[in-house]
């Protein structure tokens, strides 16, 4: 047992602010040629909250290829100020381009086009926080870099103290921020062990109650062990006074995200902040899951599956998550990307990142390729675009 608890501190390193004055393209979406991957529901939505509203669920639809020559990302890996080096296909040689070339089409209706100049109007003098792994600081940099392309001669500040990094578009008062908790709740000090607490928050949420947009997610955390737990590593787990070795790991995602509700439930002010829900993100680690696989991971894929025999691990989470936010008294809007984003198995740097040696990326399969995280630009734009959409439409 371990009796007494106290708080650890929590270090970072500041990094200097900084002006960003780069140009950046416009976005543009030309029109869709007839080649289409389809997505068929696997659940429905109807009893979560806030989707399907409108009569169009923007999440039920198909992976559209542009019929332009040219890709259609509204930034490129080269001209986005914030993009780390795990995410930078481009940047890191990655070959073919048509993995920006799908857009995704709603079954029931058309999708807005991402506007950066209006999210910025829009949100003038607010704050935008993603709050949870590096899943959400994929999305988080999409988002910076979308609308760093709308405003390019408009002055920026970055600042990094982790686990909070923000980036500040001075002109308009607009604050982006990510915020480093894979696991939402605290991690504490108890007698020089790391206890995951699953029924504390509060050490974290201080940083989150002043936001205008919160968007959360977690999941992937919670299934690694041994040397793979990584960042966040714990000793215990910790419950009501007791302590755990480990427990079933959907369980404690159970409880962890429980706390979380009631957390959002008892402090956020409904008519000052808006809260989302991003669902699981897939991996692709095993090629049995879609046909006609071209190694036995992401590595050399360049389309969307055009039919899938498992979201992996992922369905089995989401089922926590949307059954949490059904019983959460605040109105939470689930992003639920799981299943359109588990048709691009194309999407994922592999090889293509810093994390990778030149050697590494030269004979990817004498070892590990990245199928977990997503290009930039790629995907998480679209997520963005979603985003974009419950924000200001639905």
């Amino acid at each position: 047992m371990l009796p007494s608890r106290r708080k650890s501190a929590v270090l970072g390193v500041v990094a200097l602010s900084s002006s960003v004055l780069i140009l950046l393209h416009a976005f543009s979406l030309p029109a869709a040629s007839a080649l289409s991957v389809g997505l068929a529901r696997r659940h429905r939505h109807d009893a979560t909250p806030g989707l399907a509203a409108g009569g169009c669920d923007v999440f039920s639809g198909s992976w559209v290829l542009d019929g332009g020559s040219s890709a259609s990302a509204a930034y490129t890996g080269y001209n986005c100020p914030l993009i780390d080096a795990e995410f930078n296909c481009q940047l890191y040689g990655r070959p073919d381009s048509d993995y920006l070339r799908y857009l995704w089409k709603p079954a029931g209706c058309e999708l807005p086009r991402f506007d950066g100049a209006d999210f910025l109007t829009r949100m003038k003098g607010k704050t935008v926080m993603f709050v949870g792994d590096s899943l959400g600081r994929n999305q988080w940099e999409s988002l910076v870099c979308l609308l760093h392309a709308a405003a390019p001669q408009s002055p920026a500040q970055l600042v990094s103290a982790d686990p909070l990094y923000t980036y500040k578009f001075l002109e308009y008062q607009v604050t982006v921020s990510f915020y480093r908790a894979p696991y939402l709740v605290d991690i504490d000090v108890v007698q020089g062990k790391r206890v995951l607490m699953l029924d504390d928050i509060s050490e974290n949420a201080e940083s989150w109650r002043d936001a205008d947009v919160l968007s959360f997610n977690s999941g992937h955390w919670w299934t690694h062990t041994g040397s793979m737990q990584g960042y966040g590593r714990w000793d215990y787990m910790g419950e009501s006074g007791r302590y755990y070795e480990d427990m079933d790991r959907t369980v404690a995602f159970q409880r962890g995200l429980t706390t979380w509700a009631s957390w959002v439930d008892l402090n956020l002010d409904q008519a000052k902040t808006r809260v989302f829900f991003q669902s699981m993100s897939p991996t692709h680690y095993s090629s049995k899951e879609w046909p006609n696989p071209v190694s036995k991971n992401c590595y050399g894929e360049t389309a969307p599956a055009t039919g899938l025999n498992s979201t992996g691990q992922a369905s089995g989470q989401d089922q926590v998550i949307q059954a949490v936010l059904r019983g959460m008294k605040s109105p939470v809007r689930l992003l639920d990307i799981t299943a359109l984003s588990a048709m691009r198995k194309d999407a994922h740097p592999s090889a293509y990142s810093g994390d990778f040696s030149p050697a590494q990326r030269a004979n990817p399969g004498a070892g590990s390729v990245d199928c977990s995280h997503w290009c930039l630009p790629g995907l998480p734009d679209t997520w963005n675009q979603l985003f974009y959409t419950l924000l200001f439409y639905k």
